[in-house]
């Protein structure tokens, strides 16, 4: 198997994502609230994974010795900075994590779950506990699950091809046009949001995908490491599916 095959073998996944009902199902403020008080678990967890990459793919121990790539060793780390001390609307440096949550503040999305999970884990309780424990849906908790489950395998391989194909560039731009449709017909503020969004676009450029290709191909060396990013990709895309299936029940109560 090769990056081709693979990429192919994950594009029907990849269609349903693009196609979801959930985008036509988003026309008011209340809708983006929902969303976004699922979706704020991906974004945390997304930073676990990106961090399982940096520890596997870079130096982060003593001493330091120069890890083996040094094309990934800086695209990971440009993803890091990026997703960790990026530089907010009004120039401070913050998370896209915190970013995200500042933005549900100001459309009124209920923060209290997700800060529930940071202080408990923050406070060394184990992240499954913690996740169990939380007042949510059973498809956002499977969701982090199978996060932390991909980085307790500690195989490069799997994380990157999870990271490449189950994470990178999965809100489609027509997330954005969406938002703002909704902004200019409510009195409701959710230029954050936008921001948000546009800014995960624009740090994402057009070098981040060949270069999370390149990153799978240089780590699956045997056919097994090819069958395992297979699996675990379409695993991730399925959970995908799933959460944004949730979200689309819960908009159909609502209306």
């Amino acid at each position: 198997m090769n990056i081709d095959q693979l990429t192919r073998e994950l594009e029907p996944l990849r269609m349903q994502l693009e196609k979801h009902p959930l985008y036509n199902q988003m026309k008011e403020v209340e809708d983006v609230r929902v969303f976004m008080e699922n979706h704020v678990f991906a974004v945390w967890d997304f930073m676990s994974l990106l961090k399982s990459l940096q520890i596997h793919l870079t130096t982060v121990n003593l001493p330091w010795i120069p890890s083996s790539n040094p094309k990934i060793r800086r695209f990971v780390n440009e993803i890091v900075l990026g997703e960790e001390s990026d530089i907010d609307r009004s120039g401070k440096s913050v998370s896209h994590f915190e970013m995200y949550l500042d933005a549900m503040e100001e459309v009124g999305a209920d923060t209290g779950q997700i800060n529930a999970l940071i202080k408990r884990v923050s406070e060394g309780e184990k992240v499954q506990d913690a996740i169990n424990d939380l007042v949510i849906s059973e498809s956002v908790k499977m969701f982090m699950k199978f996060t932390f489950d991909v980085i307790a395998t500690n195989k490069p391989h799997i994380i990157a091809a999870v990271f490449t194909f189950g994470r990178e560039d999965l809100i489609p731009d027509m997330f954005i046009e969406i938002v703002k449709g909704i902004q200019n017909n409510s009195d409701v503020n959710l230029e954050k949001l936008v921001y948000y969004l546009e800014r995960h676009i624009e740090l994402d450029g057009d070098e981040h995908g060949p270069l999370s290709l390149e990153m799978v191909s240089s780590l699956c060396k045997t056919e097994q490491q090819w069958e395992e990013a297979l699996l675990y990709s379409k695993m991730a895309l399925a959970n995908r599916i799933t959460l944004w299936s949730s979200i689309s029940e819960v908009f159909k109560t609502v209306l």
